[in-house]
């Protein structure tokens, strides 16, 4: 009848794409959550991350014992927004703190009423002692942790060397890693690699050990930058001469080309999240396309708080849907070659929305927001005539 096609119709235009996926057969129930970073030092701002439409929570990197970090002004933004620095020296309460049953209590319970997430744990040890010793005390509550994260790529610890750019030093930990024979799943955290030759000796590495690591973040910030104060001519940051590592959307471009090469250089079985200026879902689709299974969200998150993974996952869905596709699977690793067919598609596309016209597969979420908005009172209006109709037995 007229009235079921009326509903039908509206069910259609309001189902949303599926943007669930896995992490080393970890279900996520989005592909966005945070990256360790801001706003995940303790249980209350976990907690809130929890209680968003984050897929999973990670904590900020441990250490041994808990430490405050390097000196403040330890961060800085940009006035544009497009790039920030951090030289924090990885302050956190110390791994007892994120393994301790009330801490993930607490973390969990910001979980949707009648829901849970995966609880991540970060680290990142001084030494391959320490990390060792922290693998160690992970192993021991392991049933409680989805996985743990092991960083290789702080470039803020003043005195040390980024572990996952000495091959050497890196197969070697990895090594010593996989003899202690952990049963729990492991993902290392990675640097930007600049040099593709670089990037494939990294990739080499990791796929000797593929039994043991699971997933790969791809990428932290890019270090040794610096940004200079011109009225007081000093750096912004107060450690390490000034020196910190650059985020922000100045480094997706980076971030991109280390996911895409990572995926067709790592084994099929090794997942791949992507981070690095991500803050809409149209970067996230981004990222999926060059191989990410899911993505990690950290400046936007320390500048937006929690609310962000709202944001970005509604993006992320309305996108997905106004381009066809159902679910994130349909598009993870799938970038196309350039084409001039593509390249003129693309250049209507932007005429079309710098003329604030609808082509093809041009998104602006606020203009959804009226178009879906339109619709809807189409709808009714239609619902209404249909039913005074049917009173009035037209």
């Amino acid at each position: 009848t007229s009235h079921d096609a009326i509903i039908l119709f509206s069910n259609k235009s309001t189902m949303a794409a599926n943007i669930s996926t896995t992490i080393a057969g970890i279900k996520l129930s989005t592909c966005v959550y945070n990256a360790s970073g801001p706003r995940t030092g303790s249980s209350a701002a976990l907690a809130k991350i929890a209680e968003s439409a984050a897929g999973a929570i990670l904590t900020k990197s441990a250490t041994v014992a808990s430490q405050a970090g390097n000196p403040q002004p330890r961060t800085w933004h940009s006035p544009d927004d497009k790039a920030s620095m951090n030289s924090e020296g990885l302050p956190n309460s110390g791994i007892d703190y994120y393994i301790d049953p009330t801490t993930m209590r607490e973390t969990l319970e910001g979980c949707p009423e009648g829901t849970t997430k995966p609880y991540m744990v970060s680290i990142s040890g001084k030494t391959l002692d320490d990390n060792i010793e922290m693998l160690d005390r992970i192993s021991k509550v392991q049933d409680k942790i989805a996985c743990v994260e092991l960083n290789l790529a702080c470039p803020n610890v003043i005195g040390k060397p980024i572990i996952a750019y000495d091959f050497d030093q890196m197969r070697m930990i990895l090594k010593t890693i996989q003899s202690k024979r952990y049963s729990f799943i492991l993902g290392l955290k990675l640097p930007p690699y600049l040099d593709s030759k670089h990037l494939q000796e990294a990739a080499s590495i990791i796929n000797e050990f593929s039994a043991m690591v699971r997933y790969v973040v791809c990428i932290n910030t890019i270090g040794n930058a610096l940004s200079i104060d011109d009225v007081s001519e000093a750096p912004f940051i107060a450690s390490n001469g000034g020196l910190a590592g650059l985020s922000g959307p100045a480094v997706k471009y980076t971030a991109l080309a280390n996911v895409r090469q990572m995926r067709q250089q790592l084994k099929p079985e090794i997942d791949i999240i992507g981070v690095g200026g991500i803050e809409s879902g149209t970067d996230v689709f981004q990222f999926l396309l060059c191989g990410a299974s899911a993505v990690q969200v950290g400046t936007c998150h320390w500048k937006e708080g929690p609310k962000c993974f709202d944001r970005i996952c509604d993006e992320l869905k309305a996108l997905l849907s106004e381009k066809g596709y159902s679910d994130v699977k349909d598009v993870i690793g799938k970038l196309k070659p350039w084409s001039k067919e593509g390249a003129a598609k693309s250049r209507v596309a932007k005429k079309a929305s710098d003329r604030g016209t609808k082509v093809g597969s041009t998104y602006d979420p606020r203009k959804r927001e009226m178009d879906a908005s339109r619709i809807l009172n189409i709808v009714l209006v239609v619902v209404l005539a249909i039913l005074v109709g049917e009173r009035m037995g037209v």
